[in-house]
């Protein structure tokens, strides 16, 4: 990874946890999550080892706008701050058109980070609600939908 773009996730991961506490347990949780998370990759070897002359592998992190995918993602910006995860990451969030969903928060949010992202819109809320009688969960048919839609971005990202 050149100095620039170690730079820029520096600057990312500076932004990220600027308003994070500084006390001894939240940092203690960082470094462990942190941990945690290099050795996973590790133990299932999700980063090639050799020099690819393509480039660094590129992740889709899709974000929900739940705080699993954000803690995720910062703990993926964290490890890239350090050097420690050479590839490129994606932030992706589908927006399926539920009513209500505030569907401009995450994008300012990512852009005033400076994190690489892609919001994907479709609308799978009226197709699910018309397929989908009332009283029946649309769990199935709505999963199935946005995975179709992620995994059509992941092939189009490489």
């Amino acid at each position: 990874m050149n100095t620039s773009t170690l730079t820029a996730y520096k600057d990312i991961a500076r932004a990220l946890f600027g308003r994070a506490p500084q006390t001894t347990n939240f940092n203690r949780l960082r470094k462990r999550l942190k941990r945690q998370a290099g050795e996973t990759i590790a133990r299932f070897g999700m980063v090639p080892q050799t020099g690819d002359p393509a480039g660094l592998p590129k992740w889709l992190v899709c974000l929900s706008g739940g705080k699993d995918s954000y803690a995720l993602l910062a703990i993926l910006l964290d490890l890239k701050a350090h050097g420690d995860l050479p590839i490129e990451l994606l932030a992706c969030n589908l927006d399926q058109r539920q009513p209500g969903f505030p569907a401009d928060i995450l994008p300012e949010w990512l852009g005033m980070l400076g994190i690489p992202h892609k919001i994907i819109t479709e609308d799978t809320y009226s197709i699910v609600t018309e397929k989908v009688p009332a009283q029946k969960t649309y769990c199935a048919l709505c999963s199935r939908l946005r995975r179709g839609i992620l995994y059509r971005v992941a092939r189009e990202e490489g």
